[in-house]
């Protein structure tokens, strides 16, 4: 049996050198023929990929949105002593990611990316072994671009190979991979790059592809990395929020375990925003099966930005193992639902309007059979509603507000 396991996996590889998986050249991804062959090298291929990453969407912390560039190894590490001592890892919240601004502003005379010496003085190996001690991952960036974005390091173009192994050997964890001061390819050309360098890196490395969703990345994106923005970068404001999540959901059929749509990291804990959209905010990352990376500074957290980052519930919700992003399924009143595992279903009425509304949600529309009975559980107030639920749910909303319910057939 072994013998024939190796037989057809050393079959597979080579099919993956013939489709050029393995290839130094740049390959555009496109529409792969339907074939047996193809099915079982694109399923390797995959495997090989993701060694099991982003079967949920991703969740943890990220340097960007609060600090910008303001960042060194004693923000991270403090950052990463918050997420273990305020109970956030036991939630799932693991990945602490480094944004741009963390190395040199030249390569060394290896041609090696290094940490910035005045602002990560221990270097980037170090830093993550205290965040592995800690039962968490790190995560850093770069560009598939000559430069980064702040223009403060060097990109990796042209250099994917070496900066994979640089990672996998400094013990990495996760890749945001921007897309500033290119050589003017298609992204379609750059990323899948340094997919096949993370490959070869000899490390299980997620795989974020930052592209702004710029030639609709959600189309091609699953075949190269665990997930892809779908959206310009997000602003703390509620316009902000509202315009991302619906230009992320055009793309919901498109997302599923292994590789997700990505409006951007959340602002939830900056201040720009009452916490009732902030509870929008996060609601709509949640059943939107958004990566939930917090983009606030988690050493000050206030008791009322827990009380929303730290909803089981909802976060559950994100996490379901189906793995099937919700979508808009009605427009006049924004009704935003979808389906979950064991034939559960989750139903968010959303008010992003400055006066008051009485929005239902028909159970036909959500997509449950015509007379079904459901038990709705609001996933805010931590309790059912104290009937069950036949036809449609209803509820009055005030301004800029939302309910979100967990509805379990019973009949």
């Amino acid at each position: 049996m072994e013998r024939r396991v190796n037989s057809l996996l050393s079959k597979l590889i080579c099919l993956l050198m013939v489709m050029g998986v393995a290839s130094a050249r740049p390959t555009v991804v496109g529409k792969v023929p339907n074939t047996k062959a193809n099915y079982y090298g694109e399923r390797l291929r995959r495997n090989l990929l993701a060694n099991g990453l982003g079967s949920t969407p991703p969740m943890g912390w990220n340097s960007w949105n609060h600090f910008f560039c303001n960042i060194s190894e004693d923000v991270i590490k403090q950052a990463a002593d918050v997420l273990v001592s305020s109970g956030l890892s036991k939630l799932g919240y693991k990945y602490v990611n480094i944004d741009d601004c963390w190395a040199e502003q030249v390569r060394n005379s290896h041609g090696h990316l290094e940490a910035n010496k005045k602002t990560f003085p221990s270097g980037i190996k170090a830093l993550a072994d205290y965040v592995h001690s800690k039962g968490l991952k790190l995560g850093i960036y770069s560009s598939a671009g000559y430069y980064t974005c702040s223009k403060q390091m060097p990109g990796s173009l042209g250099h994917e190979e070496t900066d994979a192994r640089t990672f996998a050997s400094w013990g990495i964890d996760y890749l945001k991979y921007d897309n500033c001061y290119t050589d003017g390819s298609k992204p379609m050309e750059r990323y899948p790059v340094m997919t096949r360098a993370l490959m070869k890196a000899g490390r299980p490395i997620y795989y974020s592809l930052c592209e702004w969703g710029d030639m609709h990345p959600s189309l091609w994106g699953f075949q190269v990395g665990n997930s892809w923005r779908t959206t310009g970068d997000i602003q703390d404001t509620f316009d902000s929020v509202m315009a991302r999540a619906d230009a992320n959901e055009v793309y919901a059929d498109y997302a599923r375990p292994g590789g997700w749509n990505d409006p951007d990291m959340l602002e939830v804990g900056n201040g720009g925003m009452t916490k009732d959209e902030y509870i929008i905010h996060f609601s709509l990352w949640a059943i939107s099966k958004a990566p939930l990376l917090l983009g606030c500074d988690v050493r000050n957290l206030t008791k009322e930005t827990m009380e929303i980052i730290g909803n089981k519930e909802v976060i559950a919700i994100n996490q379901d193992p189906l793995g099937v992003q919700a979508k808009k399924v009605r427009e006049d009143v924004e009704v935003w639902a979808g389906p979950l595992s064991h034939y559960r279903f989750v139903v968010l009425l959303v008010n992003r309007n400055q006066w008051p509304a009485s929005p239902s949600a028909h159970l036909t529309d959500i997509g449950l059979p015509p007379k079904t009975t459901v038990i709705a559980r609001d996933l805010w107030k931590h309790e059912n509603l104290p009937k069950p639920v036949k036809e449609s749910i209803s509820t009055d909303l005030a301004p800029y507000t939302c309910k979100m319910y967990l509805l379990t057939p019973i009949s």
